[in-house]
């Protein structure tokens, strides 16, 4: 069974997705320790607030370390979840400019409503698939996740690019991944069935 660190830097509400992965097979424990982080077999980023905020919490709490460590050093599985998957930026404009852990080249914006959009996107969106991957396993082209988000992350390489989703007059970028490392805007653990598919192929990594 997979030991799953649910890192906790005091912006989310960890117990949706900590009831999810055990759902889904695996062993979660949430944590703000390093020493945590270092220990599990996997790592999972969630949040919902500020990027600059988030970051400071990370490195207020020795994880951003911690997470180098454990996630680009020894190649343990990573998902980032909504703000999760912002911070692998190199940057985000959210407030001030803001350097995030710079994993995926990247800038973090925010959303621009047109042609009747709204921010923040919140609700049910479709997923379109532009590369396969095994986090996509069993996730048909245009299926729907649940969204709650103001920014979002815009790669410099199309080759990061897992899926879009349209917003607008646009498609933004939903979920990225690079070697180990993956990011979803949306929140698999409130998508239902489809979501839970998400965390499963994540967990067989």
């Amino acid at each position: 069974m997979s030991s799953v660190a649910i890192v906790d830097y005091g912006l989310c509400n960890l117990d949706s997705v900590r009831r999810a992965v055990e759902e889904c097979g695996g062993r979660p424990i949430v944590t703000s320790k390093p020493e945590a982080v270092l220990a599990a077999s996997h790592v999972i980023l969630p949040g919902v607030g500020a990027f600059p905020e988030a970051m400071g919490n990370l490195h207020r709490d020795g994880l951003v370390d911690a997470l180098r460590r454990q996630v680009i050093e020894k190649g343990a599985p990573f998902l980032g979840i909504c703000l999760g998957m912002q911070l692998l930026a190199t940057r985000s404009l959210e407030g001030r400019p803001t350097a995030g852990l710079g994993w995926i080249e990247s800038e973090v914006r925010r959303l621009e409503p047109s042609n009747g959009s709204r921010v923040p996107h919140i609700g049910w969106n479709e997923l379109r698939i532009e590369h396969r991957s095994g986090l996509l396993d069993g996730i048909s082209d245009g299926a729907d996740f649940y969204f709650v988000h103001s920014y979002v992350l815009w790669p410099d390489r199309d080759s990061d690019v897992l899926a879009r989703t349209p917003f607008g007059d646009t498609l933004v970028v939903t979920a990225v991944e690079r070697d180990n490392i993956a990011g979803v805007q949306f929140h698999p653990e409130k998508s239902q069935r489809l979501g839970f598919q998400i965390i499963r192929n994540f967990l067989k990594v």
